[in-house]
């Protein structure tokens, strides 16, 4: 079986790489093999010792692709990426008013099973490195909503602490396997694959959104 693949976007301190790092974690002690593919763009910067300039943006890109579908054929269940191009594009359009990388990013981002929008409750910290401040983060949040909604994107947006977004994740990551991750969830029909919840006739409903992707994305 081909490796479900899970990705998380947001901006700069939205907490994604708190959660892949506890999600695949997590689930490789409930016994589903996973791993994490690292966000490049740091690692760049790390590496550059700077913030990429806009001809660099479309390489950096390029390369977090690259990284991600060299781990689906890895032989692991899940396969999940802090951060994938379509990041790296917004931050072209928020920065460099580039929306050239876009296209390309939102047909990558159309292959992923799940898709999970960190939420902008948690306090912005700076890193004292390339972080820009939550205007940026906020920038880039209000980019990917608006561009995943105008792809048809459907995507979850987390919220709470690291252990109630990692809960989340594990009950959006069950439903595509089909089988429950977190103990007496109430809200998962056992061995149904499914949500049920008094708002699923409620279009507006994220797990009635959430419904819609494991139709559309099959594992």
């Amino acid at each position: 079986m081909a490796a479900i693949t899970v990705a998380l976007l947001g901006g700069e301190s939205s907490g994604k790489t708190t959660l892949g790092l506890a999600l695949t974690q997590q689930l490789n002690a409930l016994g589903v093999s996973a791993t994490l593919v690292p966000e490049h763009l740091r690692a760049w910067c790390e590496r550059e010792g700077r913030a990429p300039l806009a001809h660099e943006q479309a390489a950096i890109a390029n390369e977090q692709s690259r990284q991600i579908d060299v781990a689906t054929q890895s032989g692991e269940q899940v396969v999940v990426a802090d951060t994938t191009a379509l990041v790296v594009a917004a931050y072209s359009v928020s920065v460099f008013n580039d929306r050239s990388l876009l296209p390309a990013s939102l047909e990558a981002q159309q292959q992923f099973h799940l898709t999970l929008l960190m939420g902008l409750d948690l306090p912005w910290q700076a890193d004292g490195l390339f972080r820009d401040g939550p205007g940026m983060r906020t920038d880039i949040d209000a980019v990917l909503r608006r561009e995943l909604q105008s792809a048809d994107i459907p995507f979850q947006t987390v919220y709470g602490s690291a252990e109630a977004r990692l809960q989340h994740a594990l009950r959006a990551v069950g439903v595509l396997l089909g089988r429950p991750l977190v103990a007496h969830d109430p809200m998962l029909e056992a061995g149904t694959g499914r949500w049920t919840c008094e708002n699923c006739s409620d279009p507006d409903c994220e797990r009635r959104l959430f419904s819609g992707l494991v139709s559309q994305r099959p594992a």
